[in-house]
């Protein structure tokens, strides 16, 4: 029997989708791929997850590797974190999930600012029985450490537990951890995928 139910966050709970936040923030079309790229597939933006780097940091870094888009990052810098909204279908399943019984926890690779951001800004954070987060460990998912680390944290046992996770390779390692695992597409999706585990709301 299932107890515990573990959330990413990003693409899960919360939507993250540069390339349309880049879109709808920059008028220069053209340069959305190239400004994605520098920012977003940056190893800084990976090491402001694993939290070596402070944002600032980050930013000054990726501008000064820019050799045609210095002005065009500092605008997509601005306000980003309102990239990141509640997928209101998702929380619903969150909140259902909480009502009956199970006890829920997050895992997700997450910046220091944004993480401060959403924790403040949206009141379904108070529904985690607790969470571990990226840049306070130095770990990224999928290494096993970041793992091991709920499951100690929490006296987590994996075969009484479901991780639910966006991205294949995530999924995939908690599978050998023996964790029951979802990959994510939609809220709707993941309702179904629960029930092939016996979690009916």
């Amino acid at each position: 029997m299932y107890k515990n139910i573990i959330f990413d966050l990003g693409n899960v709970l919360l939507n993250f989708k540069p390339k349309e936040y880049l879109k709808a923030k920059i008028t220069e079309i053209n340069k959305v791929s190239e400004i994605y790229k520098e920012i977003f597939q940056s190893e800084q933006w990976e090491m402001l997850d694993r939290g070596t780097i402070t944002e600032e940091e980050a930013i000054n870094i990726i501008i000064k590797k820019s050799i045609k888009n210095k002005e065009l990052i500092k605008i997509a810098f601005e306000n980003w974190y309102e990239l990141l909204t509640p997928i209101e279908d998702s929380i619903k399943v969150l909140r259902e999930l909480k009502s009956e019984g199970y006890k829920i926890y997050f895992l997700s690779n997450f910046h220091l600012l944004a993480f401060e951001y959403v924790t403040n800004k949206y009141d379904f954070f108070k529904l985690f029985d607790g969470g571990i987060v990226s840049y306070k460990e130095k770990l990224l998912k999928p290494e096993e450490k970041i793992y091991k680390r709920i499951i100690d944290e929490y006296n987590i046992e994996p075969k009484k537990s479901i991780f639910i996770d966006d991205v294949e390779s995530n999924v995939e390692y908690a599978r050998k951890l023996n964790f029951g695992a979802i990959l994510f597409k939609n809220p709707k999706d993941l309702r179904e995928k629960l029930k092939s585990y016996n979690v009916y709301i």
